[in-house]
């Protein structure tokens, strides 16, 4: 797989350390924000090749994130994760506000590194 830089938004510390430390494993650069806001000023300081974030975040949730990352930067690649149950469908207007793939909490690390793979390449 080709190396690439991604961005993870996540509130969760323990969360952005697990895949973190995956995603440098398999060869990736990675940058972390605990919410959309200060994840929104990093893709706009240097943007990455793909951002991971959560949707359910304080400050600046990932749809809100979403919605203006994808206004603003048109190719923006997104994998939209979510461990949220019953609040609607909040991955389904992930995908609708310009997110490529969207995981269900938990999922397999193997899982997220396919996403990963597909999205770099394609």
């Amino acid at each position: 797989m080709t190396p690439a830089t991604i961005l993870i938004i996540e509130e969760e510390e323990s969360t952005r350390a697990l895949l973190r430390s995956m995603l440098e494993a398999a060869g990736h650069e990675v940058r972390e924000a605990p919410n959309g806001r200060t994840g929104l000023a990093l893709y706009r300081d240097r943007p990455p090749d793909l951002v991971i974030t959560d949707i359910l975040m304080p400050e600046m949730s990932g749809l809100d994130m979403l919605l203006e990352l994808t206004r603003e930067f048109l190719n923006a690649k997104v994998i939209a994760i979510s461990g949220e149950q019953g609040e609607g469908n909040v991955l389904g207007v992930a995908k609708l506000l310009g997110a490529r793939q969207t995981l269900h909490k938990p999922f397999s690390m193997d899982t997220l590194l396919k996403a990963v793979r597909y999205e770099i390449t394609h």
